[in-house]
């Protein structure tokens, strides 16, 4: 329907936007569409170099965007979800649009970040491809199968290692709230991001905060898709100035 929403979905490192197609199918009864985006160096791009800074990577996206959205009545209506990395493509992307007059963005959700302008206290880039996978997996709080194969390593290592050294790398160069409600997510056993640091995205905005968690860790998401899906579509609904922490 034209006045849907569309949930853009920004991928934690690694990952690609295959990773949202199941959402699709589970978002559709509940009044919104999701819009996964793709990053290079993955999937169908497996051959295009992947980015390596974060705002080159959401004005990129952002021209992604706006050609998946082309036509049909305007504003589009938009809400983002990113996840870890994804979070912080979220919000670069999330300043770009809110200065595109034919996007209207009604929520950004931040699952598993602490504050965008808080670095890690410990790094992985540089390390040795051993060390730079056990640090990942530390700070994932899981390991993705596909890194136990030699070839398919050898295959997924260079673009994890691009978005590893974006996420390290990143540093807000605008730091004006957003006016946009914000909803931050983590999960509750979350061991990576603490419940103060999810609690910060309070700071991104003066368009309305809601702090919310779901069962599981870090990966939360991974295992429990109806029920944030559910918790996505509640927030949507809500009016948009109600402040919860």
């Amino acid at each position: 329907m034209a006045d849907r929403i569309s949930l853009v979905c920004l991928p934690f490192a690694g990952a690609g936007a295959s990773f949202y197609r199941p959402w699709q199918r589970l978002a559709e009864p509940l009044g919104f569409d999701v819009l996964p985006l793709q990053l290079p160096g993955r999937e169908r791009l497996i051959d295009e170099e992947p980015y390596r800074d974060a705002s080159t990577a959401a004005s990129g996206l952002l021209t992604d965007l706006l050609g998946t959205l082309d036509g049909g009545p305007r504003p589009h209506r938009v809400a983002l979800f990113g996840h870890s990395l994804g979070a912080v493509l979220a919000y670069e992307l999330t300043r770009r649009l809110v200065a595109t007059p034919e996007v209207r963005v009604v929520r950004l959700f931040a699952s598993g970040s602490p504050h965008p302008a808080e670095p890690r206290a410990r790094h992985a880039t540089g390390l040795d491809d051993d060390a730079f996978l056990e640090r990942v997996n530390e700070f994932a709080g899981y390991t993705d199968e596909a890194l136990q194969d030699p070839e398919m390593r050898e295959l997924i290592l260079p673009t994890l290692r691009a978005d590893v050294e974006m996420h390290e790398s990143y540093r807000p160069a605008d730091d004006r709230a957003l006016p946009v409600p914000v909803t931050s997510l983590r999960g509750a056993d979350d061991t990576l991001v603490s419940r103060a640091e999810a609690e910060a995205w309070a700071r991104t905005t003066v368009g309305g905060f809601r702090a919310l968690e779901l069962p599981g860790g870090h990966m939360y998401l991974t295992g429990s898709a109806p029920q944030l899906l559910r918790t996505v579509a509640e927030e949507l609904n809500r009016v948009p100035e109600e402040q919860c922490v």
